[in-house]
């Protein structure tokens, strides 16, 4: 991202000064605190975890207070601190199918193994502004905890509970496509110490679209769904919920928990026609991301599909569709420092073309004066 600065030391402090105080507000008011941003704004805080590259709530909590709310400032505060932090080496792969689940939709089967969770979701609610939050104190936590849930499978069990995949469903009749480890397949790539490259893996796709801008993907999701792609998806689960993270230790010789983490799960499934050697069959898109993340996780899930398109043997017929536009355009910190970088002196650029202009215009009016001339001669 574009940091340079030109100008006067005493101004740019002053500036930093004037900064510190809009950031703070009205001192009459109670100062927002980093825990209030961490419980209060879980899902702003997911957002910055995710796109951020960086686990940590607090931190991210942090990074929303100093930015003020602008969370594309605030993931590249987050980046910026993940650049300083030692590497102790990578976790094995996490196993979302024994996830702790808090919520788990489906729409493409009424009756799933473990039931529907509803969970704690704006889905259901009217959309309207709740004015009784301007009380001070807001409203009081409950005492107890509802577990929203559909089908009788779930009625008698707990969100804690772990639940098999919808997909298992299509997978026993050989209606979706098989996604399993490839043997001997190589490591995949790590974005956040080697540079993005092309032709890009589809390891190294989620990577990007992980860490890719919400609203980017949003509109590139909903671009797919306006037939700008080959694809009629359905969501085939939403899951949100904690999984094990674990570490394999040389001194130990095998792998050891070292905590979990909250995490969005997003399976998308599409139709796909088939070929002369693959017979009709679903194929899927998918996402994952930090925290309670269902927009970004189904805006992923449609994109990553999308980006499937030549895998697929389809047609290439849109932008959504092509891999080195979407990666190199979803990352909200590189295209931050692109379009901010604007606001930086360019002097001498500008006073170049300025003075070019004034050249060409003077042209322009020589060579329009003698037009008329010769029009005027040939009048007379």
């Amino acid at each position: 991202m574009y940091v340079a600065v030109k100008g006067g030391e005493r101004a740019i402090e002053a500036s930093w000064r004037l900064l510190d105080k809009a950031r703070r507000g009205d001192t009459r008011l109670p100062e927002l605190s980093v825990a209030q941003i961490r419980e209060q704004m879980r899902l702003a805080v997911a957002r910055v975890m995710t796109e951020g590259s960086v686990y940590d709530e607090e931190l991210a909590a942090l990074a929303i207070k100093q930015a003020a709310g602008d969370l594309v400032e605030a993931i590249f505060l987050l980046r910026a601190y993940r650049t300083t932090l030692p590497r102790f080496g990578y976790t094995q792969a996490i196993d979302t199918e024994s996830m702790q689940v808090e919520r788990r939709i489906s729409a493409t089967f009424k009756d799933v193994p473990g039931g529907q969770l509803l969970g704690a979701t704006y889905d259901y609610t009217q959309r309207l502004l709740d004015f009784a939050l301007l009380a001070e104190g807001g409203t009081q936590a409950a005492d107890t905890v509802a577990v929203a849930a559909i089908a009788p499978e779930a009625t008698g069990g707990t969100p804690a509970e772990a639940m098999p995949r919808v997909v298992s469903l299509l997978d026993k009749e050989g209606l979706i496509e098989q996604e399993r480890p490839t043997p001997n397949a190589p490591e995949p790539g790590d974005l956040s110490r080697e540079p993005l490259a092309f032709p890009a893996s589809r390891a190294t796709r989620l990577q990007n679209l992980a860490r890719g801008d919400e609203g980017f993907l949003l509109a590139m999701g909903y671009a797919t769904q306006r037939g700008y792609a080959h694809t009629h998806p359905f969501a085939g689960e939403i899951r949100f919920g904690s999984v094990v993270v674990e570490m394999e230790l040389d001194e130990l010789g095998e792998a050891v928990e070292i905590g979990d983490i909250d995490i969005t799960e997003c399976q998308m499934i599409n139709q796909f026609a088939g070929s002369g050697e693959v017979p009709p069959t679903f194929t899927q898109g998918y996402g994952l991301a930090f925290g309670h993340s269902e927009r970004k996780t189904m805006a992923m899930a449609l994109v990553d599909r999308a980006l499937r398109a030549e895998e697929l043997g389809e047609t290439l017929a849109s932008p959504t569709q092509d891999i080195e536009f979407m990666l190199s355009h979803s990352d909200s910190v590189e295209a931050s420092g692109f379009v901010q970088h604007l606001k930086l002196p360019h002097y001498v650029d500008f006073q170049s073309e300025l003075e070019l202009v004034r050249r060409l215009r003077e042209q322009h009016a020589t060579q329009s004066g003698k037009q008329d001339d010769d029009r005027q001669e040939q009048a007379a």
